[in-house]
């Protein structure tokens, strides 16, 4: 089997959706800038997915000489671009089941394949590679990997995007905890720009969350790399007595001492790694004690080949990977085949999961705080000829 094409489009459609999700902010790493701070939420940051709007995603598409076609997205175009300019070339050709060696090849055909676009390029790359195999095989990808270790995977409901007045905080952590999820993340508002106002703005929301769940549900906080040290450690301090599971990317993630320093201060557990890249990043974080939980994106670290690397080098430091949950299926698949003590839960984001699956045939959504696995070959990626209302295709050679 060989690589024939590698080819991208924008897909157009209509998302539909009666599940209404008040817009809001969360605090992020220009509210260090006043003019941002004050920023309104814009569609490009949240929206409100009530009724009706517009949708159009990019996917990339590895053809192969047997009629084998891997499919993955939605991807940024971003991702599109470096893969069409700089990695088609060394992909026409080659084996596609022979990812190990792909993989290798992409990360060193350019010096700055390490991290960033160039990174999560590789990524969507692995990813349609996966998706080969699996088709290949006649099996979903977990089934390659060594698994299921599960029937079903124990899924925690992410809030992005969500209101975080208290009143509305407490009414939506409770109906969550009643649809069965056992484990909830929410994102603080404000940072160290808002003063002591937004310190006690940002406890009322930590406090309405436990009030609704009592102990029956862990509770996650996420600052989006809003913060600083200080305010990190006054904030995890004050935190302390509401028993929360993670404080989550309190500080840019290069501030790897800076994470360190704030964990050893707080007494809390801290969760970062969506923004690192390869085991080589994860190691030096891990050697630095400066995470108790690793949040490592497929879609971003180097895909499912390099994921499965990350969850070794993990596990050997008795850390728990729970990846960031950009997309859902290829998290998915990866921690069907995990330990449970390595990959105990996946995370899911309710207010952008959802959209990011509008093309596909069969989507997937947690059920009593649990999602299903796929059963279709490759990574359960069809896409559904009646929602996609155009194409456009994309190159940039």
């Amino acid at each position: 089997m060989r690589i024939t094409d590698v080819r991208f489009e924008r897909l157009h459609g209509t998302y539909r959706t009666s599940a209404g999700h008040s817009v809001a902010r969360q605090v992020g790493a220009l509210d260090v800038y006043p003019e941002y701070r004050g920023r309104r939420p814009q569609a490009g940051d949240v929206y409100d997915d009530l009724g009706e709007r517009p949708i159009s995603e990019v996917y990339v598409f590895v053809d192969t000489d047997e009629g084998i076609t891997g499919t993955f997205g939605p991807i940024y175009v971003d991702q599109a671009f470096q893969i069409d300019l700089h990695l088609r070339q060394h992909l026409i050709g080659k084996d596609p089941l022979a990812t190990e060696r792909i993989w290798d090849i992409l990360s060193r055909q350019d010096r700055h394949a390490r991290r960033g676009y160039m990174m999560m390029a590789i990524s969507a790359v692995d990813m349609c590679l996966w998706d080969i195999r699996g088709k290949a095989a006649g099996l979903p990808v977990y089934r390659l990997l060594g698994g299921p270790t599960r029937d079903a995977i124990p899924a925690y409901v992410s809030t992005l995007g969500h209101a975080t007045e208290p009143e509305r905080v407490f009414s939506q952590a409770r109906a969550y905890l009643e649809e069965g999820y056992t484990a909830q993340k929410w994102f603080f508002p404000c940072g160290p720009g808002d003063g002591q106002a937004g310190i006690e703005t940002n406890m009322a929301m930590v406090r309405a969350a436990r009030e609704a769940v009592g102990d029956a549900s862990e509770l996650m906080f996420d600052a989006w790399l809003g913060w600083d040290v200080p305010y990190a450690i006054e904030m995890g301090r004050r935190m302390a007595p509401y028993n929360p599971a993670w404080l989550e990317e309190p500080v840019a993630p290069d501030r790897i001492g800076a994470y360190a320093e704030i964990r050893r201060a707080t007494g809390i557990p801290i969760a970062g790694g969506e923004h690192e890249y390869t085991r080589w990043g994860f190691k030096v974080l891990l050697d630095a004690e400066g995470v108790d939980v690793i949040q490592a994106d497929p879609d971003w670290t180097g895909g499912i080949t390099e994921m499965l690397k990350i969850c070794a080098l993990v596990s050997a430091y008795d850390k728990p990977v729970i990846p960031h949950g950009h997309s859902t299926l290829p998290a998915l698949h990866l921690i069907a085949a995990q330990s449970p003590a390595v990959c105990p839960r996946l995370e899911f984001l309710i207010v952008h999961n959802p959209s990011k699956q509008w093309f596909h045939t069969e989507q997937f959504f947690p059920e009593g705080g649990m999602m299903r696995l796929p059963q279709t070959p490759g990574l359960g990626i069809t896409l559904d000829e009646d929602r996609i209302e155009s194409r456009t295709p994309l190159s940039w050679r």
